[in-house]
């Protein structure tokens, strides 16, 4: 994966805007747990490839230390070969000084060629350097999104399954509303209060009817009366045409 790609996925990751996602989607919890599944699976790669990245970084610097060590090295060389030279120019050596000087001029030549190498080497591992550090980042920008994401997706669906309960509650209200008439506990409860008006309406009735046989009663007890003092006025009329 190369370095523009793993910039433009985590550029565009991190600026996503969670809740214009939101808004737009028809299903908000499908779309989120699809927007994690994604963000994890980024992650992924991208933490594959910032260490890929790294590792190539760390590379350069082990080789641009080992240029530099190396010139250092010859630099060493270099001295040695010259005042050896210089000792047996002293002593009158003439050839074995050229000898040494020329050995001093390889010395600095490779001294030169491996101080190229690490100058040449030093941009490219800056560059690589603020890549790493854009890219870590990135990355962190990326992984924050996804604890936004979950925190986003969990509160979502609390929110939504107290709506639905809420309205759950709401209907049930409704259909037990006993002052409804068109509710069946209404048409029951309507039953109920013609029954008791019926039965209050049979007592009051059976109650006329004993009053009206208790009036006869009395009716026939004075009737009694009237044919007892009959009886006995015929019998005190008899009485004195006897004697």
């Amino acid at each position: 994966m190369s370095k523009q790609s793993i910039f433009g996925r985590i550029s565009t990751l991190v600026r996503a805007n969670v809740n214009a996602l939101i808004d737009q989607a028809e299903d908000p919890e499908k779309m989120l747990d699809q927007l994690i599944r994604d963000f994890t699976n980024n992650i992924a790669d991208a933490e594959a490839a910032i260490a890929e990245t790294i590792g190539n970084l760390r590379l350069l610097e082990r080789d641009h230390a080992e240029d530099v060590q190396t010139a250092s090295e010859w630099g060493s060389k270099a001295l040695a070969a010259s005042r050896k030279a210089d000792d047996l120019r002293s002593s009158g050596d003439s050839a074995g000084a050229d000898k040494f000087d020329s050995l001093a001029k390889v010395a600095l030549q490779r001294q030169i060629s491996a101080e190229s190498e690490a100058k040449d080497a030093e941009p490219q591992i800056a560059s690589q350097n603020e890549v790493v550090e854009k890219l870590k980042a990135g990355l962190a920008g990326m992984k924050q999104k996804l604890v936004d994401l979950r925190t986003k997706r969990d509160q979502l669906v609390a929110r939504a399954k107290t709506a639905e309960a809420q309205t759950k509650v709401q209907d049930a209200v409704k259909s037990i509303n006993v002052m409804d008439p068109t509710s069946d506990l209404g048409r029951f409860e309507e039953k109920v209060r013609r029954q008791e008006a019926l039965a209050t309406g049979q007592a009051e009735l059976a109650a006329s009817s004993l009053d009206a046989q208790f009036e006869s009663l009395d009716d026939m007890g004075e009737l009694t009366e009237v044919e007892a003092r009959l009886a006995a006025l015929k019998g005190g009329a008899q009485g004195q045409l006897d004697a």
